[in-house]
């Protein structure tokens, strides 16, 4: 069973934190923040008012503090009204009334010795055994203490054993909730009716003819019916992703691009209202998985803080990010992710290992 690590409280009897001033705040005007706005992370932060460190509780990266009845709130630039207090200071060290726990965890370090850094990160060379240990445990335990959300890209609607897997790991209790796009809602909607992503099969990968119109037929079906579910139900669809989502009663989030096709009913157009619900999720979070959607990823990252209050209790956020590139994988690490973990490998191994381990 895993065990949570320890949370590092900072000693505020000390300096520089004993004799600091209280925050500083100014008031904002019309729709821009004032001066010097002070800008949030995914670390543990903590302001001072009225002599008292306080904790944000539902922090996230680039956003600003604003002070209502003597509380810190994490609030979006674009959410601040006029009139709103808001801090500004630009040190987070504790001297002007705002600190940055960036080490809040008793997380395994790693030696500081050169040579064993020199192969301590994640690529298509280093071992993913003990990687996906962590994530079975995390997965495991959170299944019962936490809030699992999930990110996932298209492309596991393209094969049918990631598709089965991911849909028996929603219908076991391993997802809360779940951020897409019109792709996969499309994609495996498509390959529930068709059993094609994209007019090529599933299983033997052959294309049918007239495929492309497959995903294009599927669209209209779901217009027809008026939305995702009401095409689900009506249509009796027991397969796949969407199926087991809309059947267990799992909130998810279909946040559209430019580059969407139809979209589907439901998908989320407006870019503000799609962050605003997936921030919603966010904040729920106890672990993310993330899989082969690398803008999903980075949009993600940076609305979950990389800890959560539970019942008076401080607790990482645990953040996994399944892809086959490298790049994310260091772009996760380099935002500052506690307990960010990388697995370099196709989703389909992935979903298939978690499956087997899992259910």
């Amino acid at each position: 069973m895993l065990s949570l690590p320890g949370y590092i409280t900072p000693d505020f009897e000390k300096e520089p934190f004993a004799s600091s001033p209280d925050a500083a705040v100014s008031a904002a005007e019309g729709n821009f923040l004032p001066d010097n706005f002070y800008s949030t992370t995914v670390f543990p932060e903590y302001v001072k008012i009225n002599g008292e460190w306080i904790l944000l509780k539902e922090s996230r990266m680039d956003a600003v503090v604003v002070i209502k009845d003597g509380v810190p709130v994490v609030t979006e630039p674009r959410n601040v009204k006029d009139g709103d207090k808001v801090v500004v200071c630009r040190s987070d060290d504790g001297s002007n009334g705002v600190y940055v726990q960036s080490k809040a965890f008793r997380y395994e370090t790693v030696s500081e010795n050169e040579s064993e850094l020199f192969r301590s990160g994640s690529t298509r060379e280093t071992s993913q055994t003990r990687d996906y240990e962590s994530l079975y445990e995390v997965l495991k335990y959170d299944r019962t203490h936490g809030f699992i959300l999930w990110v996932l890209g298209a492309a596991c609607a393209f094969d049918y054993d990631s598709r089965k897997a991911m849909a028996n790991l929603i219908k076991a209790g391993y997802c809360d909730a779940l951020v897409s796009g019109n792709a996969l809602a499309s994609y495996d909607l498509e390959a529930a009716v068709f059993n094609t992503c994209c007019g090529q099969d599933i299983y033997n990968k052959r294309v049918m003819k007239n495929g492309r119109y497959n995903q294009l037929d599927v669209q209209n079906l779901v217009r027809k019916a008026g939305s995702v579910e009401n095409y689900i139900t009506e249509s009796n669809i027991h397969d796949g992703i969407m199926s087991a989502l809309v059947r267990y009663d799992i909130p998810y989030i279909l946040a559209g691009s430019s580059r969407d096709d139809g979209p589907l009913p439901g998908v989320v157009s407006d870019m503000n209202i799609a962050q605003d619900k997936i921030r919603e999720f966010a904040k729920k979070a106890t672990t993310v998985v993330t899989l082969a959607s690398q803008s999903g990823t980075v949009a993600v990252s940076s609305l979950t803080p990389s800890y959560k209050v539970e019942n008076g209790t401080i607790r990482p956020v645990y953040f996994f990010t399944v892809d086959i590139s490298e790049f994310i994988m260091n772009k996760i690490r380099t935002r500052g992710l506690n307990g960010a973990n990388g697995i370099v490998t196709n989703i389909q191994d992935c979903l298939v290992n978690l499956e087997r381990n899992l259910i």
